[in-house]
């Protein structure tokens, strides 16, 4: 019996991801296995401030392990395109407490 993990459909898309430690990374994803651990191209890190701007941290290609992922999701590229986020202040989201 085979599983799935809801992945397929978004390989190849744009795919935002929160991790446990509360990191927000946003990148195409290329790949997963049964663990959920995942990989992603043309990625950067979203840290937000309630102080400035989100900044933007390059990562290019990253790997993810499956158990520090909290949530992913589908970014909806036109919204994010509309975004500015030089403008946007947020706190920081704090680690996932077990």
């Amino acid at each position: 019996m085979a599983t799935t993990t809801g992945l397929e459909s978004l390989v190849d898309q744009i795919i935002s991801v929160i991790t446990n430690d509360g990191r927000n990374i946003v990148g195409v994803l290329k790949g997963f296995d049964q663990a959920t651990n995942i990989i992603l191209d043309e990625s950067h890190e979203r840290v937000f401030s309630t102080k400035e701007g989100v900044q933007q941290h390059v990562l290019g290609l990253y790997i993810i392990r499956g158990d520090n992922i909290g949530v992913i999701g589908e970014l909806d590229e036109e919204l994010d395109a509309s975004l500015d986020f030089s403008k946007l202040r947020a706190h920081p989201l704090k680690p996932v407490m077990h």
